[in-house]
């Protein structure tokens, strides 16, 4: 499976006891090492069409700069792992950035752009796919994974915001149902549940597509 994009390792441990004991070069590279994993979430999350307007690099640094500001006290008293700590500054900080950017404050992310990048879909999808069409597919068949990556990703795009928001956490961010739980708020069997309701309603949408298409199909004959 992917590696979750959170540095969440022995190392971060170190440098959080050197950065507690007032290393401020242990501090700077806490911070350095978690940069990479920020751009990759707001790159993920923030509204597409916001991303043509805003520098995806200036929100990184907006993040970076208020998680230093708040070092001190999360060191005083760390109330979550250091990364979901940081998820949340990074979260809090896309959504405001939405919010500046489009006419309405609702969180009502735009489907009109598809998750995939010109390179075609990535990793986390065709991963995804597998799971959810196919756990027999083969690496040899590239082209038919990525057909049904990109069905995966279109279908994705057409869940409500509750099951969409789950389904990229588990699978993009690859956080643990522990660490999904603790974001949310909810309890590990709480949160299980949740991810398995919506890939349930992500196998029904699939289904749904694949039916509509083969209407389509049948009448253009």
């Amino acid at each position: 499976m992917t590696k979750s994009i959170w540095a969440s390792d022995d190392q971060t441990e170190t440098l959080l006891a050197a950065a507690r004991s007032g290393d401020s070069d242990a501090v700077n590279r806490l911070l350095e090492k978690h940069r990479a994993p920020i751009r990759r979430l707001v790159e993920l999350r923030l509204d597409r069409k916001v991303q043509r307007r805003v520098d995806v690099s200036d929100v990184v640094q907006d993040v970076m700069i208020e998680a230093s500001g708040r070092l001190d006290k999360y060191l005083s008293d760390p109330a979550m792992a250091f990364h979901l700590w940081l998820r949340q500054i990074a979260w809090d900080r896309i959504i405001d950035t939405y919010r500046r950017h489009r006419v309405s404050a609702k969180r009502n992310m735009d489907r009109e752009q598809p998750m995939t990048s010109p390179g075609g879909p990535d990793q986390s999808t065709m991963e995804l796919a597998v799971q959810l069409c196919d756990p027999g597919l083969t690496p040899a068949a590239a082209a038919t994974q990525r057909e049904i990556a990109a069905k995966v990703e279109a279908a994705i795009e057409k869940m409500n915001d509750q099951d969409r928001e789950i389904i990229l956490m588990r699978h993009y961010e690859h956080l643990s149902n522990l660490e999904i739980a603790e974001v949310l708020g909810l309890n590990p069997p709480a949160a299980s549940m949740r991810y398995l309701r919506a890939v349930r309603r992500l196998r029904e949408v699939l289904q749904e597509d694949d039916q509509s298409s083969s209407t389509s199909d049948e009448l253009r004959r």
